[in-house]
């Protein structure tokens, strides 16, 4: 594999004989890699060779809630039919060395953790509903327990739609709004619309917000207290780059791109 763009970039593609996937150079000590377009099809098991092929892929059926397993709990099964049944969940840690953790998405932020200390990853799949219920806040809760310390741990948040073309209903706004901020829903509103992180925009028309889930999972993360230097944000959106990634609110149809890292 190659670099196809300047180191002097925290984001780079790497090139395989398959195409090419972004990475993250906040996580260059773990294999890793959200996956573009050129990748379709293709399931975690399969991808997890690009990165690492000894290690063993895991991954859920996502249902946009905050539940988070542990890659011992994942269950994989098959139905009267044949059909593959997953676990139900969109996050998962990794408890062992060379465990691959995989999450899919099409708009959703990908979000990729890493504890610099213990070597342990964990992938998260967060749209509003996941980040609403506080998907990344809970798994740093969870690498606590674990006992990581807040300086190790390193998040990188992959190809996701951006605010400036994200609308959503006002309601729907305060919901995730409401996790960052206090006070009244006026207040709220008020509040995003002057954070730094530009977590909402205003939008023509009544009753409709533009959303950046992206920048509210980053203030999340920084006020659990992780410095912002821990935190890297991908450039690319997945609704304005269709020639690398799918975006379900572009097309409306049910393509996804797998984002994992392994475990050290």
């Amino acid at each position: 594999m190659t670099y196809s763009s300047s180191h002097a970039s925290p984001w780079q593609w790497k090139s395989t004989s398959q195409g090419e996937f972004l990475t993250c150079e906040l996580l260059k000590d773990w294999c890793h890699g959200f996956f573009s377009v050129d990748f379709a099809g293709q399931p975690p098991k399969v991808l997890s060779q690009y990165l690492d092929d000894s290690a063993k892929a895991f991954r859920l059926k996502q249902i946009h809630t905050n539940i988070i397993f542990s890659t011992s709990a994942v269950e994989v099964r098959k139905d009267e039919k044949g059909n593959v049944i997953y676990s139900q969940g969109d996050g998962i840690i990794t408890e062992k060395p060379l465990e691959s953790v995989w999450v899919a998405s099409a708009d959703c932020t990908p979000v990729l953790m890493a504890d610099r200390t213990l070597g342990k990853v964990c992938a998260i799949h967060s749209g509003w509903r996941g980040t609403a219920s506080e998907i990344v806040p809970d798994a740093i809760a969870l690498f606590d327990q674990l006992g990581s310390k807040k300086e190790d741990l390193l998040f990188a948040l992959g190809p996701a739609i951006h605010g400036e073309v994200y609308q959503v209903d006002i309601p729907v706004a305060l919901q995730v709004l409401s996790t960052i901020f206090e006070g009244t829903d006026q207040e709220i509103l008020t509040q995003g619309y002057n954070s730094l992180n530009k977590v909402i925009l205003e939008d023509n028309e009544e009753g409709k917000v533009r959303l950046n889930v992206t920048q509210v999972i980053n203030t999340q993360i920084q006020q659990k207290g992780i410095e912002k230097e821990q935190i890297a944000i991908a450039p690319y959106c997945t609704y304005q780059n269709p020639e690398r990634f799918f975006s379900y609110r572009r097309t409306h149809e049910k393509n996804i791109q797998w984002s994992g890292i392994v475990a050290k």
